[in-house]
């Protein structure tokens, strides 16, 4: 199969050529690679300049197409007639070295396949025990493996606010777990939602989906968004065996208000796109977890080391959800 490489980026040189040193290593190498540039000064173009790799070509965006989402759509538009398969990778990400050829290969044993995510392998400590493993209450436990517990999940647990849904599909309430919750199996995954930086999909799936540009700049959920309207068409996956390491970068990232207003506002969106009419009990479950997860963040502005970062995100929290009395229905 042919295949693009689509790397959308945000003054993030040193990062993105890391990534792009680990494609040189693969075992099946991209056809064509498209740097999606929305920087606002020449460094990453620079970097590339100096350092050479196949197929590819740069892109620096003009000013109304910057942004995550927009810059995906840019990049798309570019692609290569002959492109069969569209991949997409965060630009802090570092791949294993067989990475495409397992993403290229779950299309072939899945032919109904319209995308497929890959598995960040360096995000959770998983620990394979027995199938009929009874977990403790500060663990979770799935497919033969076993993980600790965020504090926030054992919260939920004990108020009867967890969700009992597959790991990748989302609860009617939404706040359910997502594919960082499955093991590494080596299986590969039926779910609903990819995580976008660890993406691939058919091109065909762009002559009707686009990404959302209601996502500005950094684009929180938008994967998530993407990714549930496209799984009621047809069918997506995750491949355990495509490994990739997540070494997240703080630079290009919005402020802790902004980054809180982003959870809340965007979460929402992205719920109600899935489930436009959600029944009374999950609309109240939604709001309990919102403002739980709210709170947390006020409790960690008192005994937490970062207590500015978390008082901040904990108002972006809160006016977020209070904007929300009157945000209209997403369309």
């Amino acid at each position: 199969m042919n295949f693009t490489l689509i790397v959308c980026t945000y003054m993030r040189p040193e990062p993105l050529l890391k990534l792009l040193d680990s494609v040189k290593l693969q075992t099946l190498y991209p056809n064509e690679i498209l740097i999606i540039d929305g920087s606002t000064n020449p460094a990453t173009e620079e970097m590339l300049t100096q350092n050479s790799f196949p197929n590819l070509k740069y892109f620096l965006v003009p000013n109304e197409a910057r942004g995550l989402t927009k810059q995906r759509n840019f990049g798309i538009e570019k692609v290569h007639e002959d492109t069969e398969i569209i991949c997409f990778l965060d630009d802090d990400t570092v791949l294993e070295h067989n990475y495409f050829e397992e993403i290229l290969k779950t299309y072939t044993v899945f032919p109904e396949a319209l995308g497929v995510g890959g598995f960040i392998n360096n995000e959770s400590n998983w620990e394979k025990v027995s199938f009929d493993y009874k977990p403790a209450s500060k663990e979770f436990f799935y497919d033969g493996w076993k993980r600790n517990e965020g504090s926030r999940f054992v919260l939920r647990k004990k108020l009867g606010l967890d969700s009992t849904v597959k790991p990748g599909f989302m609860p009617e309430f939404s706040n359910g777990r997502g594919i960082g919750f499955l093991p590494p199996t080596g299986k590969t995954y039926e779910v609903e939602q990819i995580k976008g930086g660890v993406s691939s999909f058919r091109k065909s799936v762009f002559t009707t989906f686009a990404f959302s540009t209601y996502f500005e700049g950094y684009g929180l959920y938008e994967d998530a968004d993407f990714t549930f309207r496209v799984s009621k068409t047809g069918k997506l996956y995750v491949n355990t065996k495509a490994q990739l390491g997540h070494f997240h970068n703080h630079s290009g990232r919005p402020d802790k208000f902004v980054y809180g207003r982003m959870v809340v506002r965007n979460g929402w969106y992205v719920w109600r796109v899935k489930f436009p009419n959600p029944s009374l009990k999950a609309r109240i479950k939604w709001n309990l977890i919102t403002l739980l997860l709210t709170y947390i963040l006020l409790v960690n502005a008192f005994t937490k080391a970062k207590k500015k970062e978390a008082l901040q995100e904990f108002a972006g929290r809160l006016s977020a959800w209070f904007s929300l009395i009157i945000m209209k229905k997403p369309h």
